[in-house]
């Protein structure tokens, strides 16, 4: 790492970025801590990086304890389907989820050819991670990813590891180490990929050498594309559907996995009826779990692909969102042209 890279100020790339909000009661991280001299050597020894310049990007992150209790409390955890599905299935969303799709109908029809991914797919996810581009995060990448390896044991190890890719990150893409602003986890961009992510799955898709989630329309969907693409994403079939129960309760069979732990053919074989378009081999991978809607509990049946979203985030719920957001989008933006 070249500390002249490292501090190098990328108008083009930054200039998206939004300006960070002071929080209270932030501290600086000590770099003499003997578990930040340890990721020092660590970085140093794994990645090559200087372990001068690496300690004097240290010494600018700045703990915040509000971060800690952020990811001690994520919405998905602690309320139930049907309020969190109302933070997204709104009017708002929904007609900005159109205005983008819209706007960006060229780009999303060219990448759907390409990948298989379907546009709103691609624009579910923006919708329901950043709201295109209005909820970008209001934390520095650099204090989330420090405050989370140093003052987290439950998930030092990943944030560490993100830490050491952030920094590796902004040497490639020619980022200034202080002005990237994302979540409390230190998730960055329209797509808010986390480091790793960024480093492993993001497209340059506008072919000019570098890669920017903020500013760029083709590096954005084509990011999130690939990332659907490598994670194993097929073409054209269904995502998932209402699950209904017959005379026998398949509570047995709704494991709340993430991975479908099941089949299309135990389902209907133990009673359960797939109101939506669902595989035809009886041997295809389903995953049967509940959600508590407003009236009460209800079943859902997930394919490969429903698995392949909770790939991005590892919730039952995050993914019906997306998909949910995704569709809604869809049928409003083919009810214009039709209107049209």
């Amino acid at each position: 790492m070249k500390p002249c890279i490292l501090f190098v100020c990328c108008a083009v790339l930054v200039a998206g970025l939004a300006a960070p909000q002071p929080v209270v009661a932030s501290l600086p991280l000590d770099p003499d801590r003997e578990d930040v001299r340890a990721f020092v050597a660590a970085a140093e020894r794994e990645h090559g990086l200087d372990p001068e310049t690496v300690r004097a990007v240290l010494g600018l992150a700045r703990i915040q304890p509000p971060i800690i209790d952020a990811i001690s409390r994520p919405a998905e955890r602690v309320r139930p389907w049907h309020e969190y599905r109302g933070i997204f299935m709104t009017e708002e969303r929904i007609a900005a989820g159109t205005e983008f799709w819209q706007t960006h109908r060229e780009r999303l029809d060219r990448i759907a050819a390409e990948t298989g991914v379907p546009p709103e797919m691609i624009v579910g996810i923006i919708g329901v991670e950043t709201f295109y581009g209005r909820i970008l995060g209001r934390y520095r990448v650099l204090d989330a990813l420090a405050t989370l390896a140093f003052e987290y044991p439950p998930r030092s190890a990943f944030f560490s590891r993100e830490l050491a890719q952030f920094l590796l990150l902004v040497d490639e893409q020619g980022l200034e180490i202080e002005t990237p602003v994302g979540s409390y986890a230190g998730a960055m961009g329209l797509p808010q990929f986390i480091p790793s992510s960024y480093r492993a799955y993001a497209v340059d898709g506008d072919g000019d050498g570098r890669i920017d989630l903020w500013n760029s329309s083709d590096d954005i969907l084509a990011s999130v594309a690939g990332y659907f693409s490598d994670h194993g994403w097929r073409r054209g079939e269904p995502v998932v559907v209402p699950a209904v129960a017959g005379e026998r309760d398949p509570a047995d069979l709704a494991a709340q996995a993430l991975k479908p732990g099941t089949t299309v053919g135990a389902l209907r074989a133990a009673g359960v009826s797939l109101d939506g378009p669902a595989p035809s081999d009886p041997s295809a991978a389903a995953g049967l779990f509940v959600l508590e809607h407003e009236e009460g509990p209800r079943y859902w049946a997930g394919f490969h692909n429903f698995y392949v979203i909770t790939r991005y985030n590892r919730s039952l719920m995050y993914a019906l969102a997306v998909h949910q957001l995704g569709e809604a989008i869809r049928a409003r933006v083919e009810g214009d042209a039709n209107a049209g």
